[in-house]
């Protein structure tokens, strides 16, 4: 009977024992749990305290957060202009006039239905439909001119056909019709071809160093400040670029697309700019017909604000084509052709790619290779893009977005605090 009562008296006290070293155990765990758990607080906090100082360096030396996106690299392309042409199949150098016209008749036929629709059926809808009915008209036809607009841009560059009268006759009656004067751009716009990333020799959207900026900028760089410029570049900023030379290269005197004698030009495109102008009088006369026959409101209606969008695109599509925080520019110690060729940058407008001929997602190889029609480019950029490598520079962020960031951050440029290459200027945002 004591043995019975001894063995359940041990029995009962190992097991209060091993009870109380669970308990220990699970004590210890609960404190390394705790300790595993402040540690790794503890780093996060100091990770992203690290990263906040860094953003704060950076955004100190006017170096925005998408610094994380890639610089192209800075060093000579390991490449040749002949080398990236011979990875391109070579039919897509070949220029057909069949083809080319197939997409001038595809476009017009399209104007002209929206045209059409808008001018016999608008007038009938009840007044609230009619708000709806006008501006997705206005929008439908501004796209479509977009394109038209690029074809005539494509005949500027001798990429349109294998004959340059034809290339030339097509685009001065496109431009004209959309107050473009076709000679004046073409010549201009040869330039900018020419010099592309130079600070001093580029022909537009030439960014400004920090000593450059007007008083007044740092005063814009607020939400409505950004609104209001973006505004007013979208909506004026490709007339006054035409007319005053707003944004472009800076000359000695007054410089305009519609003068002869201006120093945009050389004495031997001289006459063609007097054609381009009268192309534009041309043009002029028969809206003031169609106005004075069908009545201002009809001409701004069906005309007018299709135009405005078509200069917004424009102006949108060449903004974001040289403009974004992987881009350099460079002064004369550093310029050359191909490096300047190569800042540019491809983006993604959607479904508008097509609607715009892909000048929007080809221009690298547009500025590499500016004779090559636009139905080849979407196949020659996937076979060049593995021989640039990182000097193909390609970005996806929705255009509203991109927009609003490049008018936000890249607002001067400045060489790198420290780097070795002081003619390369690089994007800034503060004053």
């Amino acid at each position: 009977m004591v043995a019975f009562v001894n063995d359940s008296f041990n029995q009962e006290w190992q097991h209060k024992q091993a009870s109380v070293r669970h308990k220990a155990r699970e004590r210890e765990i609960g404190l390394l749990l705790q300790e595993g758990a402040f540690y790794i607080q503890s780093r996060s906090r100091k990770v992203r305290t690290s990263r906040k100082l860094m953003n704060r360096a950076m955004a100190a030396n006017g170096v925005f957060a998408e610094s994380r996106i890639k610089r192209m690299p800075l060093a000579k392309p390991p490449f040749t202009l002949g080398k990236i042409k011979k990875s391109i199949p070579p039919h897509c150098f070949e220029r057909s006039l069949l083809h080319s016209f197939s997409y001038v008749v595809y476009d017009l036929c399209i104007s002209f239905l929206l045209f059409y629709i808008a001018t016999t059926y608008f007038h009938r809808p009840p007044s609230p439909l009619a708000y709806v009915a006008w501006p997705m008209y206005w929008i439908l036809q501004g796209c479509i001119l977009t394109g038209v607009w690029v074809i005539a841009h494509e005949c500027g560059h001798h990429a349109f056909s294998d004959y340059k009268w034809v290339d030339d006759t097509v685009g001065l009656i496109l431009h004209s019709a959309l107050l473009v004067p076709y000679f004046s751009w073409k010549y201009s716009h040869r330039r900018h071809h020419s010099n592309t990333g130079s600070l001093e020799r580029d022909e537009v959207f030439v960014p400004k160093p920090k000593s450059r900026v007007a008083w007044y900028s740092k005063y814009l760089n607020n939400p409505p400040g950004r609104a209001l410029s973006l505004g007013v570049t979208l909506l004026l900023g490709w007339p006054l670029y035409l007319a005053f030379n707003v944004s472009g290269r800076p000359y000695d005197r007054f410089a305009c697309h519609y003068d002869p004698y201006g120093p945009i030009y050389s004495d031997r495109e001289r006459l063609q700019i007097y054609i381009s102008d009268l192309g534009i009088l041309a043009a002029t006369f028969v809206l003031y017909s169609v106005a004075v026959s069908q009545g201002l409101a009809f001409l701004i209606f069906i005309y007018g604000v299709p135009l405005l969008i078509v200069n917004g695109f424009l102006v949108t599509i060449t903004y974001l084509q040289h403009t974004h925080p992987a881009l350099p520019h460079y002064d004369s110690s550093e310029w050359e052709w191909l490096k300047g060729a190569l800042a540019t940058m491809d983006r993604d407008y959607g479904i508008l790619n097509k609607v715009f001929h892909n000048i929007t997602d080809t221009h690298v190889a547009h500025h590499l290779f500016s004779n090559m029609p636009h139905y080849h480019a979407m196949e020659a950029t996937k076979a060049m893009k593995p021989i640039l490598g990182e000097f193909y520079q390609f970005d996806d962020t929705p255009i509203y977005k991109a927009i609003w960031r490049e008018a936000k951050e890249c607002l001067y440029v400045d060489p790198d605090d420290g780097a070795p290459e002081k003619g390369v200027f690089w994007y800034r945002n503060k004053f």
